[in-house]
């Protein structure tokens, strides 16, 4: 019986050991563990309040206008070929109503070409305009983590709108402080109603 409550206390003390031995080693790594400051940006506040992205938004509009009134054109020349097509009299060679049939096809595939350029067109202008104002917007973005000792910065919103964020502290909103630096006065928020 002796042995046993001997072998009882050894093992408790054993383990009370290792316990406090694990809470002191937990204790220094909490000590030696840097918090972490984690902020979060929102993208389209952001561009929407950019003089850039306004002036880039205007060039691809009008660069999409422009493209919209070439299809137009390529679109009324085919109507205009179509009916003549069809007001054609019933006597007209086969010989000419092929003609005319081949150059019908061949308008509608340029007509859907040209739809494909644009497109890729449009993507292509969009993208090259782009870069430079991400990353100067990545810049402010990382200065202005690094002078507020944030660890992080997320992006309030991914593409699709789907939050990334599902709750935040508007404190920690660092758009306000990417426009200032960017040299952008920031637009004042609208007033909750009640």
């Amino acid at each position: 019986m002796i042995k046993q409550n001997k072998l009882n206390n050894h093992i408790e003390m054993r383990t009370l050991f290792i316990l406090l031995f694990g809470l002191a080693a937990s204790a220094a790594q909490a000590q030696t563990t840097p918090t972490q400051k984690i902020g979060y940006a929102d993208w389209e506040y952001i561009f929407g309040q950019l003089p850039d992205y306004k002036q880039i938004d205007n060039e691809l509009k009008t660069h999409s206008d422009q493209l919209q009134n070439q299809l137009k054109a390529k679109y009324t020349e085919y109507q205009a070929k179509l009916n003549a097509y069809n007001g054609m009299p019933a006597t007209t060679p086969e010989a000419i109503k092929k003609d005319k049939e081949g150059e019908l096809a061949q308008l509608q595939e340029s007509i859907q070409k040209f739809q494909q350029d644009a497109q890729t067109s449009i993507q292509k202008k969009q993208s090259d305009m782009m870069v430079p104002v991400f990353a100067k917007v990545g810049k402010a973005i990382e200065a202005i983590a690094k002078e507020n000792a944030f660890t992080f910065i997320i992006n309030a919103q991914v593409s699709g709108g789907l939050d990334v964020l599902l709750y935040s502290d508007e404190k920690y909103n660092i758009s306000d402080l990417v426009l200032k630096k960017l040299g952008v006065t920031p637009a004042p928020a609208p007033t909750p109603t009640k």
